[in-house]
Protein backbone atom coordinates (compact mmCIF):
# COMPACT_ATOMS: atom_id res chain seq x y z
CA UNK A 1 0.00 0.00 0.00
CA UNK A 2 3.15 2.07 0.59
CA UNK A 3 3.62 2.00 -3.31
CA UNK A 4 -0.39 3.41 -3.52
CA UNK A 5 0.54 6.00 -1.55
CA UNK A 6 3.86 7.39 -3.15
CA UNK A 7 2.00 7.26 -6.58
CA UNK A 8 -1.09 9.03 -5.68
CA UNK A 9 1.02 11.86 -4.61
CA UNK A 10 3.22 11.85 -7.49
CA UNK A 11 -0.21 11.63 -9.46
CA UNK A 12 -1.49 15.10 -7.15
CA UNK A 13 2.28 16.64 -7.63
CA UNK A 14 2.49 15.91 -11.30
CA UNK A 15 -1.38 17.89 -11.07
CA UNK A 16 -0.27 21.18 -9.40
CA UNK A 17 3.36 20.81 -11.52
CA UNK A 18 1.04 20.83 -15.10
CA UNK A 19 -1.59 23.46 -13.83
CA UNK A 20 1.52 25.37 -12.90
CA UNK A 21 3.52 25.05 -15.77
CA UNK A 22 0.17 26.24 -17.88
CA UNK A 23 0.04 29.41 -15.89
CA UNK A 24 2.93 30.10 -16.34
CA UNK A 25 3.07 29.78 -20.20
CA UNK A 26 -0.57 31.76 -20.31
CA UNK A 27 1.17 34.27 -18.24
CA UNK A 28 4.27 34.04 -19.97
CA UNK A 29 2.29 34.53 -23.25
CA UNK A 30 0.31 36.82 -21.93
CA UNK A 31 2.59 39.46 -20.48
CA UNK A 32 4.96 39.18 -23.88
CA UNK A 33 1.87 39.95 -26.08
CA UNK A 34 1.48 42.89 -23.75
CA UNK A 35 5.07 44.46 -23.21
CA UNK A 36 5.83 43.64 -27.16
CA UNK A 37 4.64 45.39 -30.03
CA UNK A 38 4.32 43.58 -33.93
CA UNK A 39 5.34 45.92 -36.33
CA UNK A 40 3.99 46.14 -40.28
CA UNK A 41 6.68 43.65 -42.07
CA UNK A 42 5.97 40.98 -38.60
CA UNK A 43 8.77 41.66 -36.42
CA UNK A 44 8.35 41.89 -33.15
CA UNK A 45 9.96 44.44 -30.58
CA UNK A 46 9.49 45.65 -27.24
CA UNK A 47 7.20 48.05 -26.09
CA UNK A 48 9.45 50.85 -25.34
CA UNK A 49 10.46 50.79 -29.03
CA UNK A 50 8.03 53.36 -30.30
CA UNK A 51 9.26 55.98 -27.14
CA UNK A 52 12.47 55.39 -28.03
CA UNK A 53 11.57 55.85 -31.79
CA UNK A 54 9.69 59.51 -30.65
CA UNK A 55 12.31 60.10 -28.94
CA UNK A 56 15.00 60.11 -31.59
CA UNK A 57 13.09 60.96 -34.00
CA UNK A 58 13.63 64.69 -33.21
CA UNK A 59 17.07 64.79 -34.62
CA UNK A 60 15.90 63.84 -38.04
CA UNK A 61 13.31 67.26 -38.00
CA UNK A 62 15.23 70.02 -39.63
CA UNK A 63 14.13 73.97 -40.41
CA UNK A 64 14.60 75.75 -43.25
CA UNK A 65 13.53 79.46 -42.92
CA UNK A 66 11.87 78.87 -39.83
CA UNK A 67 9.79 75.86 -41.52
CA UNK A 68 9.91 72.77 -40.24
CA UNK A 69 10.16 69.54 -42.46
CA UNK A 70 11.83 65.99 -42.43
CA UNK A 71 15.73 64.70 -44.08
CA UNK A 72 15.39 61.91 -46.68
CA UNK A 73 16.31 59.01 -44.21
CA UNK A 74 13.47 60.08 -41.91
CA UNK A 75 11.08 59.69 -44.72
CA UNK A 76 12.12 56.38 -46.30
CA UNK A 77 12.21 55.24 -42.43
CA UNK A 78 8.31 56.79 -41.98
CA UNK A 79 7.19 55.06 -45.11
CA UNK A 80 9.08 51.67 -44.39
CA UNK A 81 7.69 51.47 -41.00
CA UNK A 82 4.12 52.93 -42.11
CA UNK A 83 4.29 55.36 -39.49
CA UNK A 84 2.37 59.03 -40.16
CA UNK A 85 3.91 62.73 -38.78
CA UNK A 86 2.40 65.81 -38.03
CA UNK A 87 4.79 68.98 -36.95
CA UNK A 88 2.99 71.49 -34.89
CA UNK A 89 3.48 75.11 -33.72
CA UNK A 90 3.29 76.13 -30.40
CA UNK A 91 -0.18 77.01 -30.99
CA UNK A 92 -1.08 73.84 -32.41
CA UNK A 93 -1.70 74.42 -35.72
CA UNK A 94 0.36 72.30 -37.96
CA UNK A 95 2.90 72.86 -40.02
CA UNK A 96 3.86 70.12 -41.63
CA UNK A 97 2.52 66.51 -42.23
CA UNK A 98 3.70 63.08 -44.08
CA UNK A 99 1.51 60.14 -44.41
CA UNK A 100 -0.54 61.09 -41.35
CA UNK A 101 -4.25 59.35 -40.41
CA UNK A 102 -6.94 60.52 -42.25
CA UNK A 103 -8.64 60.87 -38.57
CA UNK A 104 -5.98 63.53 -37.58
CA UNK A 105 -6.90 67.07 -37.09
CA UNK A 106 -5.22 70.06 -38.56
CA UNK A 107 -5.26 72.01 -35.29
CA UNK A 108 -5.01 71.28 -31.74
CA UNK A 109 -6.48 72.63 -28.46
CA UNK A 110 -4.42 72.25 -25.07
CA UNK A 111 -7.37 69.97 -24.22
CA UNK A 112 -6.94 68.08 -27.89
CA UNK A 113 -3.33 67.73 -26.65
CA UNK A 114 -4.38 66.32 -23.20
CA UNK A 115 -6.64 63.86 -24.61
CA UNK A 116 -4.71 62.60 -27.21
CA UNK A 117 -1.42 61.99 -24.68
CA UNK A 118 -4.08 60.18 -22.19
CA UNK A 119 -5.60 57.99 -24.87
CA UNK A 120 -2.88 57.59 -27.28
CA UNK A 121 -5.11 56.70 -29.85
CA UNK A 122 -7.24 57.73 -32.53
CA UNK A 123 -11.39 56.90 -32.89
CA UNK A 124 -10.31 54.01 -34.43
CA UNK A 125 -8.00 52.44 -32.53
CA UNK A 126 -5.76 51.63 -35.81
CA UNK A 127 -2.91 53.98 -34.67
CA UNK A 128 -1.39 54.29 -31.58
CA UNK A 129 0.14 58.38 -31.01
CA UNK A 130 3.27 59.79 -29.44
CA UNK A 131 3.95 62.85 -29.07
CA UNK A 132 7.66 64.53 -28.73
CA UNK A 133 8.63 68.25 -28.22
CA UNK A 134 11.66 70.03 -29.80
CA UNK A 135 12.81 73.70 -29.17
CA UNK A 136 13.90 75.72 -32.29
CA UNK A 137 15.08 79.55 -31.83
CA UNK A 138 13.16 80.10 -28.81
CA UNK A 139 10.11 78.06 -29.96
CA UNK A 140 8.75 75.21 -28.87
CA UNK A 141 7.18 72.95 -31.26
CA UNK A 142 5.75 69.72 -31.19
CA UNK A 143 5.23 66.69 -33.05
CA UNK A 144 2.79 63.66 -33.05
CA UNK A 145 4.40 60.25 -34.54
CA UNK A 146 1.10 58.04 -35.42
CA UNK A 147 1.89 54.13 -35.06
CA UNK A 148 -0.17 51.64 -37.32
CA UNK A 149 -0.88 49.36 -34.24
CA UNK A 150 -2.69 49.63 -30.74
CA UNK A 151 -0.31 49.53 -27.96
CA UNK A 152 -2.12 49.59 -24.21
CA UNK A 153 -2.20 51.35 -21.11
CA UNK A 154 -0.60 48.51 -19.77
CA UNK A 155 2.38 47.71 -22.01
CA UNK A 156 3.03 51.64 -21.91
CA UNK A 157 3.18 52.10 -18.10
CA UNK A 158 4.53 48.79 -16.65
CA UNK A 159 7.12 51.05 -14.92
CA UNK A 160 5.31 53.76 -13.95
CA UNK A 161 2.96 54.23 -10.72
CA UNK A 162 0.20 54.58 -13.50
CA UNK A 163 0.34 50.79 -14.14
CA UNK A 164 -3.71 50.79 -13.28
CA UNK A 165 -4.18 46.82 -14.86
CA UNK A 166 -1.65 45.28 -12.44
CA UNK A 167 -4.80 44.54 -10.42
CA UNK A 168 -6.66 42.82 -13.00
CA UNK A 169 -3.54 41.00 -14.36
CA UNK A 170 -3.49 39.59 -11.08
CA UNK A 171 -6.37 38.51 -10.38
CA UNK A 172 -6.63 37.12 -13.85
CA UNK A 173 -3.81 34.83 -13.37
CA UNK A 174 -4.53 33.90 -9.94
CA UNK A 175 -8.35 33.04 -11.25
CA UNK A 176 -6.65 30.74 -14.56
CA UNK A 177 -4.64 28.86 -11.46
CA UNK A 178 -7.36 28.17 -9.57
CA UNK A 179 -9.31 26.76 -12.64
CA UNK A 180 -7.00 25.04 -13.53
CA UNK A 181 -6.23 23.07 -10.09
CA UNK A 182 -10.13 23.26 -10.06
CA UNK A 183 -10.95 21.24 -13.42
CA UNK A 184 -7.54 19.06 -12.38
CA UNK A 185 -8.73 18.06 -9.37
CA UNK A 186 -12.36 16.80 -10.73
CA UNK A 187 -10.74 14.94 -13.42
CA UNK A 188 -8.61 13.30 -10.85
CA UNK A 189 -11.27 13.00 -8.24
CA UNK A 190 -13.36 11.52 -11.49
CA UNK A 191 -10.56 9.14 -12.37
CA UNK A 192 -10.02 8.16 -8.27
CA UNK A 193 -13.60 7.39 -7.93
CA UNK A 194 -13.64 5.02 -11.41
CA UNK A 195 -10.30 2.99 -10.15
CA UNK A 196 -11.88 2.93 -6.64
CA UNK A 197 -15.39 1.56 -8.13
CA UNK A 198 -13.14 -0.73 -10.01
CA UNK A 199 -11.30 -1.76 -7.38
CA UNK A 200 -14.05 -2.90 -5.13
CA UNK A 201 -15.93 -4.66 -7.63
CA UNK A 202 -12.63 -7.01 -8.05
CA UNK A 203 -12.22 -7.09 -4.34
CA UNK A 204 -16.27 -8.74 -4.60
CA UNK A 205 -15.47 -11.08 -7.05
CA UNK A 206 -12.69 -12.70 -4.79
CA UNK A 207 -15.10 -14.67 -2.32
CA UNK A 208 -17.01 -15.20 -5.51
CA UNK A 209 -14.09 -16.84 -7.37
CA UNK A 210 -14.98 -15.21 -10.04
CA UNK A 211 -12.42 -12.92 -10.75
CA UNK A 212 -9.42 -12.43 -13.07
CA UNK A 213 -5.90 -11.25 -12.76
CA UNK A 214 -5.59 -7.14 -13.60
CA UNK A 215 -2.44 -6.11 -15.09
CA UNK A 216 -1.94 -2.11 -14.11
CA UNK A 217 0.95 0.42 -14.34
CA UNK A 218 -0.96 3.61 -12.82
CA UNK A 219 -1.04 4.52 -8.83
CA UNK A 220 -3.24 1.60 -8.50
CA UNK A 221 -0.91 -1.18 -9.87
CA UNK A 222 0.67 -2.43 -6.80
CA UNK A 223 -3.09 -3.01 -5.17
CA UNK A 224 -3.95 -4.99 -7.78
CA UNK A 225 -0.70 -7.16 -7.74
CA UNK A 226 -1.92 -7.57 -4.18
CA UNK A 227 -4.74 -8.55 -5.08
CA UNK A 228 -3.78 -10.77 -7.49
CA UNK A 229 -1.62 -12.56 -5.76
CA UNK A 230 -4.50 -12.63 -2.96
CA UNK A 231 -6.57 -14.33 -5.52
CA UNK A 232 -3.77 -16.59 -6.66
CA UNK A 233 -3.26 -17.84 -3.04
CA UNK A 234 -7.27 -18.21 -2.29
CA UNK A 235 -7.18 -20.18 -5.82
CA UNK A 236 -4.31 -22.51 -4.17
CA UNK A 237 -5.78 -22.60 -1.04
CA UNK A 238 -9.31 -23.73 -2.63
CA UNK A 239 -6.98 -26.22 -4.61
CA UNK A 240 -4.67 -27.85 -1.95
CA UNK A 241 -8.14 -27.70 0.54
CA UNK A 242 -9.96 -30.63 -2.08
CA UNK A 243 -7.11 -32.23 -2.69
CA UNK A 244 -6.62 -32.63 0.97
CA UNK A 245 -10.34 -33.47 1.38
CA UNK A 246 -10.31 -35.83 -0.75
CA UNK A 247 -7.01 -37.52 0.76
CA UNK A 248 -8.50 -37.13 4.21
CA UNK A 249 -12.32 -38.99 2.74
CA UNK A 250 -9.67 -41.96 1.05
CA UNK A 251 -7.58 -41.99 4.02
CA UNK A 252 -11.00 -42.31 6.16
CA UNK A 253 -12.29 -45.22 4.32
CA UNK A 254 -8.77 -46.80 4.51
CA UNK A 255 -8.51 -46.27 8.10
CA UNK A 256 -11.93 -47.93 8.73
CA UNK A 257 -10.65 -50.73 6.59
CA UNK A 258 -7.67 -50.91 8.74
CA UNK A 259 -9.95 -50.70 12.34
CA UNK A 260 -11.94 -53.28 11.13
CA UNK A 261 -9.32 -55.68 9.38
CA UNK A 262 -7.71 -56.41 13.08
CA UNK A 263 -10.95 -56.53 14.63
CA UNK A 264 -12.12 -59.23 12.86
CA UNK A 265 -8.94 -61.91 14.18
CA UNK A 266 -9.52 -60.27 17.59
CA UNK A 267 -13.39 -61.06 17.56
CA UNK A 268 -12.70 -64.82 15.49
CA UNK A 269 -9.94 -66.07 17.95
CA UNK A 270 -11.75 -64.63 20.88
CA UNK A 271 -14.66 -66.06 20.14
CA UNK A 272 -12.69 -69.27 19.73
CA UNK A 273 -10.69 -69.31 22.91
CA UNK A 274 -14.47 -68.40 24.54
CA UNK A 275 -15.27 -72.33 24.05
CA UNK A 276 -14.40 -74.63 26.86
CA UNK A 277 -12.68 -78.00 26.13
CA UNK A 278 -11.95 -77.09 22.32
CA UNK A 279 -8.63 -75.72 21.91
CA UNK A 280 -5.19 -76.40 23.04
CA UNK A 281 -2.75 -75.15 25.34
CA UNK A 282 -0.63 -74.21 22.28
CA UNK A 283 -3.20 -73.38 20.18
CA UNK A 284 -4.15 -70.69 22.48
CA UNK A 285 -0.74 -69.28 23.01
CA UNK A 286 -0.84 -69.17 18.84
CA UNK A 287 -4.35 -67.30 18.79
CA UNK A 288 -2.99 -64.84 21.74
CA UNK A 289 -0.04 -63.65 19.95
CA UNK A 290 -2.15 -63.00 16.95
CA UNK A 291 -4.59 -61.14 18.61
CA UNK A 292 -1.74 -59.39 20.35
CA UNK A 293 -0.60 -58.06 16.92
CA UNK A 294 -3.55 -56.89 15.70
CA UNK A 295 -4.12 -55.14 18.98
CA UNK A 296 -0.67 -53.54 18.76
CA UNK A 297 -1.66 -52.44 15.14
CA UNK A 298 -4.38 -50.42 16.27
CA UNK A 299 -2.55 -48.87 19.33
CA UNK A 300 0.16 -47.60 16.78
CA UNK A 301 -2.77 -46.35 14.59
CA UNK A 302 -4.19 -44.31 17.30
CA UNK A 303 -0.84 -43.27 18.51
CA UNK A 304 -0.20 -41.78 15.16
CA UNK A 305 -3.46 -39.79 15.09
CA UNK A 306 -2.78 -38.78 18.62
CA UNK A 307 0.96 -37.46 17.87
CA UNK A 308 -0.31 -35.83 14.30
CA UNK A 309 -2.94 -33.67 16.05
CA UNK A 310 -0.51 -32.85 19.02
CA UNK A 311 2.03 -31.56 16.70
CA UNK A 312 -0.43 -29.51 14.86
CA UNK A 313 -1.66 -28.10 17.48
CA UNK A 314 1.42 -27.90 19.38
CA UNK A 315 0.51 -29.60 22.58
CA UNK A 316 3.15 -32.46 22.50
CA UNK A 317 5.53 -31.61 25.24
CA UNK A 318 8.58 -30.44 23.82
CA UNK A 319 12.00 -31.37 26.06
CA UNK A 320 15.29 -30.21 23.88
CA UNK A 321 18.69 -31.21 25.36
CA UNK A 322 22.39 -31.45 24.41
CA UNK A 323 23.54 -34.83 23.03
CA UNK A 324 25.42 -36.72 21.17
CA UNK A 325 23.48 -37.22 17.93
CA UNK A 326 26.10 -39.71 16.43
CA UNK A 327 25.71 -42.34 19.28
CA UNK A 328 22.11 -41.56 19.80
CA UNK A 329 21.22 -42.77 15.83
CA UNK A 330 23.62 -45.84 16.69
CA UNK A 331 21.45 -46.89 19.51
CA UNK A 332 18.16 -46.07 17.66
CA UNK A 333 19.53 -48.72 14.84
CA UNK A 334 20.57 -51.19 17.30
CA UNK A 335 16.78 -50.86 18.90
CA UNK A 336 15.39 -51.44 15.81
CA UNK A 337 17.36 -54.28 14.44
CA UNK A 338 17.08 -56.37 17.61
CA UNK A 339 12.95 -56.26 16.79
CA UNK A 340 12.94 -59.32 15.61
CA UNK A 341 10.66 -58.12 12.61
CA UNK A 342 13.65 -56.70 11.60
CA UNK A 343 16.76 -59.02 12.90
CA UNK A 344 17.49 -59.86 9.06
CA UNK A 345 17.70 -56.80 7.51
CA UNK A 346 21.24 -54.73 7.59
CA UNK A 347 22.06 -51.04 7.53
CA UNK A 348 25.05 -49.31 6.30
CA UNK A 349 25.87 -46.87 9.51
CA UNK A 350 28.81 -44.05 8.81
CA UNK A 351 29.24 -40.79 10.36
CA UNK A 352 33.00 -38.33 9.67
CA UNK A 353 33.31 -37.64 13.56
CA UNK A 354 32.63 -39.92 16.47
CA UNK A 355 30.83 -37.13 18.59
CA UNK A 356 28.61 -34.23 16.95
CA UNK A 357 26.37 -32.37 19.82
CA UNK A 358 23.18 -30.72 19.18
CA UNK A 359 20.06 -30.04 21.22
CA UNK A 360 17.15 -32.49 20.32
CA UNK A 361 14.34 -34.02 22.22
CA UNK A 362 15.44 -37.75 21.94
CA UNK A 363 11.82 -39.50 22.73
CA UNK A 364 10.48 -37.24 19.27
CA UNK A 365 13.66 -37.59 17.23
CA UNK A 366 13.48 -41.41 18.20
CA UNK A 367 10.10 -41.61 16.61
CA UNK A 368 11.24 -39.66 13.10
CA UNK A 369 14.17 -41.65 12.48
CA UNK A 370 12.40 -45.21 13.35
CA UNK A 371 10.05 -43.96 10.51
CA UNK A 372 12.78 -43.12 8.00
CA UNK A 373 14.37 -46.15 8.94
CA UNK A 374 11.59 -48.53 8.46
CA UNK A 375 9.80 -46.64 5.56
CA UNK A 376 13.31 -47.52 3.81
CA UNK A 377 12.84 -51.60 4.61
CA UNK A 378 10.18 -51.65 2.23
CA UNK A 379 12.10 -50.65 -0.21
CA UNK A 380 15.34 -52.37 0.15
CA UNK A 381 18.30 -52.41 2.19
CA UNK A 382 19.90 -48.64 3.43
CA UNK A 383 22.50 -46.66 4.36
CA UNK A 384 22.56 -43.61 7.11
CA UNK A 385 24.99 -41.53 7.08
CA UNK A 386 25.63 -38.08 9.28
CA UNK A 387 27.81 -35.42 8.57
CA UNK A 388 28.48 -31.84 9.88
CA UNK A 389 28.90 -28.61 8.08
CA UNK A 390 29.67 -25.68 9.43
CA UNK A 391 26.29 -24.41 10.94
CA UNK A 392 24.12 -27.73 10.66
CA UNK A 393 24.00 -31.40 11.22
CA UNK A 394 22.87 -33.60 7.64
CA UNK A 395 21.74 -36.89 8.50
CA UNK A 396 21.19 -39.01 4.92
CA UNK A 397 18.54 -42.24 4.75
CA UNK A 398 19.09 -44.10 1.81
CA UNK A 399 18.06 -47.19 0.58
CA UNK A 400 18.93 -49.05 -2.59
CA UNK A 401 15.25 -49.79 -3.63
CA UNK A 402 13.50 -49.57 -7.01
CA UNK A 403 12.82 -45.80 -6.41
CA UNK A 404 9.92 -43.22 -6.00
CA UNK A 405 8.40 -41.21 -9.07
CA UNK A 406 8.81 -37.47 -9.08
CA UNK A 407 4.48 -37.31 -8.90
CA UNK A 408 4.49 -39.86 -5.29
CA UNK A 409 7.84 -37.98 -4.06
CA UNK A 410 6.06 -34.93 -4.21
CA UNK A 411 3.10 -36.01 -1.90
CA UNK A 412 5.41 -37.77 0.12
CA UNK A 413 5.44 -35.73 2.91
CA UNK A 414 1.79 -34.82 2.77
CA UNK A 415 -0.46 -36.05 5.30
CA UNK A 416 -2.97 -39.49 4.65
CA UNK A 417 -0.62 -40.22 1.88
CA UNK A 418 0.63 -43.98 1.76
CA UNK A 419 2.72 -45.07 -1.14
CA UNK A 420 2.17 -47.41 -4.20
CA UNK A 421 5.47 -48.29 -5.56
CA UNK A 422 6.25 -51.32 -3.66
CA UNK A 423 5.59 -55.19 -4.56
CA UNK A 424 3.53 -55.54 -1.10
CA UNK A 425 0.68 -54.74 0.66
CA UNK A 426 0.88 -50.63 1.51
CA UNK A 427 0.20 -50.78 5.20
CA UNK A 428 0.74 -47.82 7.85
CA UNK A 429 -1.13 -45.12 8.11
CA UNK A 430 0.03 -42.68 5.53
CA UNK A 431 0.66 -40.06 8.70
CA UNK A 432 4.47 -41.71 9.38
CA UNK A 433 6.51 -38.72 7.19
CA UNK A 434 4.31 -36.15 7.82
CA UNK A 435 4.49 -37.15 11.46
CA UNK A 436 8.54 -37.16 10.76
CA UNK A 437 8.52 -33.91 8.88
CA UNK A 438 7.19 -32.33 11.45
CA UNK A 439 8.91 -33.49 14.43
CA UNK A 440 12.04 -32.22 12.49
CA UNK A 441 10.66 -28.93 11.58
CA UNK A 442 10.06 -28.69 15.22
CA UNK A 443 13.74 -28.93 15.70
CA UNK A 444 14.48 -26.05 13.65
CA UNK A 445 15.35 -28.42 11.19
CA UNK A 446 14.41 -29.40 7.23
CA UNK A 447 13.07 -32.78 5.42
CA UNK A 448 13.75 -33.07 1.77
CA UNK A 449 13.71 -36.47 -0.50
CA UNK A 450 15.23 -37.51 -3.90
CA UNK A 451 14.59 -40.22 -6.11
CA UNK A 452 15.76 -42.12 -8.91
CA UNK A 453 13.95 -44.81 -10.26
CA UNK A 454 15.98 -47.88 -10.56
CA UNK A 455 18.56 -46.67 -7.79
CA UNK A 456 16.97 -45.64 -4.49
CA UNK A 457 15.48 -43.23 -2.46
CA UNK A 458 17.30 -40.85 0.27
CA UNK A 459 15.88 -38.64 2.67
CA UNK A 460 18.40 -35.48 3.63
CA UNK A 461 17.98 -34.44 7.48
CA UNK A 462 18.98 -30.68 8.25
CA UNK A 463 19.36 -29.88 12.21
CA UNK A 464 21.02 -27.15 13.73
CA UNK A 465 24.49 -28.13 15.44
CA UNK A 466 25.92 -26.69 18.46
Amino acid sequence: MKKSGYRTSYHIYIIFFFSLLGVLILASWFFFSLFTVQKNDGSTVVNNWPIDFTENFKGQIIFTNDNPGITQTAMAQLQEEGIGLQILSEQGQELYSYQKPAQAKTSYSNIDFLQLYRSRGLENREYTAFIGTLPHNGRQYSYILYFPFEITKVTMYLNGENFTYGKTIFLICLGATLVLILVAGLLYGFWISRNISKLTDSIKEIPQRTYLPVQKKDAFADIYESINRLDEEIKKTDQLRIQTEKLREEWIANITHDLKTPLSPIRGYAEILSEDGFVSKEQVTHYSQIILKNVEYMENLLNDLKLTYQLDSGMIPFNPSDGNIVRFLKETIIDILNTPEYENRRISFESEQTEIICSFDSNLLIRAFKNLIINAFVHGDQDLNVKKSHKSLIILVSDNGKGISAEETAKLFNRYYRGTNTEQKTEGTGLGLAITKSIIEAHGGTISVSSVLGRGTTFEVFLPAV
